[in-house]
């Protein structure tokens, strides 16, 4: 398996940016999808979840209303797509995956994901 997180950058406070996670060597469909982040000094963070249809997402409240997670389960990607950056947004955001038998999404912890890509770098500058 692997996880391939892209599309981060440096970004002025209020801006945009949309990570993709591309996943290789799994089926794709059959896994929750989540976006943790660790800025430095800190420890891994939920960020956003997504179930295996798309049909079910959840966000931290730090995220909540600001960021979106999708996906397209056709190309094995994985998206968060970040609006109104904040300076506390800047972290090396993760995608990560678990296999998932069931509708379910309810897995916010670094605990509950067996598989995580490299990080891409986020940094809102003000």
């Amino acid at each position: 398996v692997q996880l391939q997180a892209f599309g981060g950058g440096l970004v002025q406070a209020g801006g945009s940016l949309r990570l993709s996670c591309a996943a290789s060597g799994l089926t794709f469909s059959r896994y929750t999808m989540g976006w943790f982040r660790q800025a430095p000094g800190k420890e891994r963070e939920f960020v956003a979840n997504i179930n295996r249809s798309g049909g079910s997402v959840s966000y931290a409240d730090s995220t909540k209303g600001r960021f979106t997670i999708s996906r397209d389960n056709a190309k094995s990607t994985v998206y968060l797509q970040m609006s109104s950056l904040k300076l506390e947004d800047t972290a090396v955001y993760y995608c990560a995956a678990r296999h998932t038998i069931s509708s379910a999404s309810s897995y916010y912890t670094v605990d509950d994901y067996a598989y995580w890509g490299q990080g891409t770098q986020v940094t809102v500058s003000s």
